[in-house]
């Protein structure tokens, strides 16, 4: 029988052989790839790890023209990614209080001391910072009252947020509790950011992020600083290029050069 299978961009590959077959024959294997030597080898099966070495076919050589060549040197790629720039755009300060009457026995009230003892009241304050602000650095705190006799018992502020929250308990008389606040704006923008491509004789290749948009290639061409946009085509004047996308979407780019084209 004849099983395939196809390798990753990273060279690994698997191949699922019926249980029948396994540890009682060997298997012929044949390696193909482009630019590759192709490799014929026979093993029996075991669960060993194989690691197949492709000779690479010798490349065919280029013709030059008779007229002098163009220099490409300094090449570098640049490309953008989306990134968010946060802002402090103020502050906030807001009290709330929490009406209680002390000294009274809670009887089965609907909020009590934490010993069961005394009737409670529980209030709060939540604040809403809007669409693309969030607060920062909020703290709570009793400033007047016998604040000994009150407690934070919801906290939904200190980790800050768009939307932040918090709850009381008091269980004596009034207090008055001080919610503060940094505002934080962010601001989606661009980052410029630059790579710089490994070259072997007339080839480079050079990776890019998932997230990179818009890639050019930067050159000095005969003293010359050209901007080669790389779009979807992979299209430049001076190379022949072409794109692998990983699993983890990281794209692999390699170009070779045209005739009548050198890195220096």
């Amino acid at each position: 029988m004849m099983v395939q299978s196809r390798s990753d961009p990273k060279g690994f590959f698997r191949l699922t052989v019926p249980r029948a077959l396994w540890r009682s024959e060997t298997a012929d294997l044949r390696f193909q790839h482009p630019g590759y030597q192709p490799v014929h080898l026979t093993q029996p099966l075991t669960d060993q790890i194989y690691v197949i070495r492709m000779a690479a076919v010798a490349a065919e050589a280029v013709s030059e023209p008779s007229g002098p060549q163009a220099t490409l040197k300094d090449v570098r790629v640049r490309y953008a990614t989306k990134a968010t720039t946060p802002i402090n755009v103020g502050s906030i300060a807001r009290t709330f209080e929490v009406i209680n009457v002390g000294d009274v026995p809670c009887k089965g009230a609907a909020a009590c001391s934490p010993n069961g003892k005394w009737k409670a009241t529980i209030g709060g304050l939540m604040l809403d910072a809007g669409e693309g602000h969030e607060y920062r650095n909020a703290r709570a705190s009793c400033i007047a009252g016998p604040c000994p006799f009150a407690r934070i018992d919801s906290d939904q502020f200190s980790s800050g947020g768009r939307v932040i929250k918090v709850s009381v308990r008091n269980w004596s008389d009034t207090v008055t509790f001080l919610v503060e606040a940094e505002v934080i704006q962010t601001i989606p923008s661009d980052s410029i950011r630059n790579a710089y491509p490994i070259i072997f004789g007339r080839e480079m290749s050079f990776t890019l992020p998932p997230a990179a948009q818009g890639p050019s290639i930067e050159a000095d061409i005969n003293g010359d600083e050209i901007i080669f946009p790389l779009g979807p085509t992979l299209t430049l004047p001076w190379a022949m290029c072409n794109l692998q996308v990983g699993s983890d979407q990281t794209r692999l780019y390699s170009c070779e050069l045209k005739a009548g084209y050198r890195f220096q």
